[in-house]
């Protein structure tokens, strides 16, 4: 098991980068522990997996450190870092029996075959491959490909690490929870440092107990999925996270508060005493579908909004609705009744967020506690 520092690290995969927008990963900061959970989430092309290379070695990082337990490991090739990586497609070999899969990495490290025969079995059983064992690979389903590939991984007593690169992309659908909660177990079981890179924001919350958010190749936010969803740092993760995602305005500054067309959002005075000082006009307020308060008639301070449609989703319901011009998502209880053409809507302070060039601005006093990302 080892703890996974990332110091000063950026990438480009261009020979003299001349601009941040020529880097595939700009300059971050990043501490995985020891043991943990995590996962890296983000949209295709935003950097998640030249990250995980630069990690296990198959590509060597155009400025900063990659740090084992403290220790440099720029310069150590892969089959030194004592890492495993599972891959988007299943790497295993056809022609070899489930065992001999299993066996392979052992094997090569000249591992007596009493160790290696008790280290497959072992392993074997954790991933329900028992009864597969003598098994050729090639007439194995994809879900059972794939977890052969993740025994490839787990076989070895010395891993320091199991990196996951999209492993449930070609498994369908109805077996992805079960081998979401095949990992989980397996991590509670080995308490190994698990990095799983996704896009999918279900697989990072239900494997994660913390997860990094990757946008235009950099963590924007590093977090639980709790954090994520109630708090999000920046207004993409806010965007990502959440179905549907967090609503977000373009708005201005006035003395009064916020505006965007004829809608003036009020602040209270340290919100706007903090957006006093702001120069920049990137400014957007943004609230989620479900924290947005939908009333059952006219009522102060709230915002009369045109009903365009209902989507029924059988445990809740998302309105689309336009205010002064402004698509919003609400998200309401089945229960609850939907209004007809007009609706009565109002932000509640607590969950109005305000970023300032897509950042968060936070006004709340800051945790005391060593920050991880930078």
């Amino acid at each position: 098991m080892a703890e996974i520092r990332l110091k000063s690290l950026a990438h480009s995969y261009k020979s003299k980068p001349t601009s941040p927008d020529d880097y595939a990963i700009r300059e971050m900061n990043h501490v995985w522990h020891q043991g943990g959970a995590y996962a890296l989430l983000g949209p295709s092309g935003c950097g998640k997996s030249t990250l995980l290379n630069i990690i296990s070695g198959l590509l060597a990082p155009s400025n900063g450190d990659v740090l084992f337990d403290g220790k440099k490991v720029n310069d150590i090739p892969p089959e030194e870092r004592n890492i495993a990586q599972v891959f988007q497609f299943p790497v295993v070999y056809d022609s070899m029996t489930v065992f001999d899969n299993l066996a392979f990495p052992l094997r090569n490290m000249k591992i007596s075959e009493d160790k290696v025969h008790s280290r497959v079995i072992e392993i074997a059983a954790v991933l329900e491959l028992s009864d597969l064992l003598k098994n050729k690979a090639k007439n194995l389903t994809a879900d059972e490909k794939q977890k052969v590939s993740m025994g490839r991984g787990l076989v070895r007593s010395d891993v320091s690490a199991i990196l996951f690169d999209e492993p449930l992309t070609v498994i369908d659908p109805h077996l992805k929870w079960k081998l979401r909660r095949k990992l989980k177990q397996i991590h509670e079981q080995f308490n190994i440092t698990m990095v799983y890179v996704t896009h999918d924001q279900l697989e990072a919350s239900t494997f994660a107990d913390k997860i990094a958010v990757m946008y235009g190749g950099q963590i924007v936010q590093f977090g639980t999925p709790r954090e994520l969803f109630e708090k999000p740092n920046h207004a993409f993760v806010g965007y990502f996270i959440g179905s549907p995602g967090m609503n977000l305005i373009e708005v201005k500054k006035t003395k009064s508060g916020l505006k965007f067309n004829n809608t003036l959002v009020s602040l209270n005075p340290e919100m706007q005493v903090a957006l006093d000082r702001v120069s920049t006009s990137n400014i957007k307020i943004g609230i989620r579908p479900e924290f947005v308060h939908v009333w059952d008639d006219k009522a102060e301070g709230a915002f009369e909004c045109d009903v365009l449609h209902t989507e029924d989703l059988g445990t809740y319901k998302i309105i689309t609705m336009k205010l002064d011009g402004e698509v919003l998502k609400v998200r309401i209880h089945e229960d609850r009744a939907v209004p007809t053409k007009k609706a009565y809507i109002s932000f509640p302070e607590q969950w109005l967020k305000v970023y300032v060039d897509e950042y968060l601005v936070d006004i709340e006093e800051p945790e005391d506690e060593e920050k991880e990302t930078v």
